[in-house]
């Protein structure tokens, strides 16, 4: 009996540190890195439990991708709450219709209080026309 209890205690000592050492993986590793560039449709602040930031890029890619809608064409993102710069020039940039240079990260999975999608916005650089 007693050799059952400590099989059993690291059992879920090892199951406790895999799932801690996995969740922290997921939750802070960048499984990529770069620049979307186009104008950005719209930034909103969405969720009932979790507030969060969703916007929708147009890539304009002028028909390139022959035979798509221009629905296809666009790139939702997703950015941090305390990220208020990002959000700010998001929304000054949507309001204007100015093309913008987007730098964002992605991430491996999402999660409610973070973000709808994996690609988050981290710094946003505005082009000259």
């Amino acid at each position: 009996m007693i050799f059952f209890k400590k099989i059993l205690r690291w059992a879920l000592i090892i199951f406790l540190v895999g799932f801690t050492a996995l969740y922290t993986f997921y939750y802070f590793a960048v499984f990529e890195e770069g620049v979307m560039a186009g104008r950005v449709l719209s930034i909103t602040e969405r969720g009932m439990f979790f507030k969060t930031y969703e916007g929708k890029l147009s890539v304009e890619s002028f028909g390139s991708l022959k035979g798509v809608s221009p629905i296809a064409e666009t790139r939702d993102f997703s950015v941090e709450s305390d990220e208020t710069t990002v959000i700010k020039d998001l929304e000054s940039a949507a309001a204007a219709g100015e093309r913008v240079n987007l730098r964002f990260i992605r991430r491996y999975r999402t999660f409610p209080w973070r973000g709808e999608t994996k690609y988050f916005v981290i710094g946003v650089e505005k082009t000259k026309p």
